[in-house]
């Protein structure tokens, strides 16, 4: 049973004992119910509901100030970040899809590039853009206070937070020429460290355990192997050969990688915390010039539910028109369903619960898995 559930639950007996109580002591209760606190604001964020039919939901979002720029993520089932823009100041507002209110978080006096919840929803990471060759990392607690701020003199920035410590996130800081460096944030210690890693795009496999594509640079190839390094060793090593792409979902990883004798189908295999495989599928994929498509995707670890979008044949990238479907695919079970068709490769992002997913370049829709039913965040 959920966390809300169980809330409401309590909440429905004490009333109900509460009620008994109140008959029989009708006279030493009033002045308790009279002097009864109404909950506050952080409480109420934090006893949420749960996740109602889309039907219900509250659309499309009335912006209260300045120009929708994008939805930065989740918050719950039914609050979503979102980001506006007006000038060259950027708000973080908080939108109830079942009341339809915006609340204001956080403002700042430069535009923000983007957003992310860390993976427990704790926490809130804002980059945003004083100048071209500086970025600012703003941490901020769920009621939208400062916890740190920190410029970082970079191009691009790219971000991996630490789903096993989420005090701890992995900046990859790019120059223009796309050289870089990487960095650990600690926010508990509000200290950075420079790392020694030979790949900017590194995944967390454990609490000092990263994973990355080792990719040749002395010539283009399509494949890499796989490596696993401690952050305190010099040295990484090998865990999976010829991998075209990779995630890691908390303690489940994923590759992506193509068959000799199926030169037309990507295999995705899904693999334990053991490095122990629990099961894989293959969907058509699309090439192109410098090597292979892998269409945007999202797992929700506790339902273990991968949802991806497919390509409904094998072709050139460049040529393809028939658009994608969005697929899940039970990684338990292997039992697969097609949610939607004729869709875009577009970037998604899946909701705690797994019910609902974000969808589009900017998250401006928004799709309910199980009515099937894709819905537009912001009226165009």
């Amino acid at each position: 049973m959920s966390f809300s559930k169980c809330t409401l639950l309590i909440k429905f007996i004490f009333q109900i004992i509460f009620l008994l109580v109140f008959a029989s002591f009708f006279s030493a209760c009033a002045h308790q119910q009279d002097a009864e606190p109404s909950p506050s604001k952080d409480t109420d964020k934090e006893n949420v509901p749960p996740a109602q039919p889309e039907d219900t939901w509250k659309l499309p979002i009335e912006i209260p100030e300045g120009e929708f720029y994008k939805v930065g993520g989740w918050y719950s089932d039914h609050q979503i970040l979102y980001i506006t823009n007006l000038e060259q100041t950027s708000s973080v507002y908080l939108y109830n899809l079942l009341t339809g209110s915006s609340e204001l978080l956080y403002k700042s006096e430069v535009p923000i590039v983007t957003l992310q919840t860390s993976p427990s929803k704790k926490n809130i990471l804002i980059q945003s853009s004083p100048s071209t060759y500086e970025g600012q990392v703003t941490i901020l607690s769920l009621e939208g206070s400062e916890i740190l701020k920190q410029a970082i003199p970079s191009y691009e920035l790219a971000f991996e937070w630490n789903p096993f410590n989420e005090s701890q996130i992995l900046i990859s800081t790019f120059n223009e020429d796309w050289t870089f460096q990487m960095l650990l944030l600690d926010i508990e210690q509000r200290e950075t460290t420079e790392l020694t890693l030979p790949q900017p795009f590194v995944k967390w496999l454990g609490n000092e355990e990263v994973a990355y594509l080792n990719w040749n640079d002395d010539g283009p190839s399509l494949f890499a192997p796989l490596m696993m390094k401690s952050l305190r060793a010099e040295t990484g090593e090998e865990i999976f050969t010829d991998v075209l792409q990779f995630a890691a979902f908390n303690d489940i990883l994923m590759t992506v990688t193509v068959k000799d004798d199926e030169q037309l189908q990507a295999t995705y295999t899904f693999y334990d915390e053991d490095k122990r495989i629990v099961n894989s599928f293959s969907i058509p994929h699309l090439s192109m010039f410098s090597g292979w498509l892998v269409p945007y995707n999202d797992l929700n670890v506790s339902k273990g539910e991968f949802l991806t979008l497919k390509p409904v044949k094998s072709a050139e990238a460049d040529a393809y028109r028939e658009g994608f479907e969005l697929v899940s695919y039970d990684i338990n079970n292997g039992k697969q369903n097609v949610i939607l068709n004729g869709l875009k490769n577009e970037p998604i992002l899946l909701s705690p619960s797994g019910k609902f997913a974000l969808y589009g370049n900017r998250f401006e829709k928004v799709i309910d898995l199980e009515t099937e039913e894709l819905r537009e965040l912001i009226e165009k």
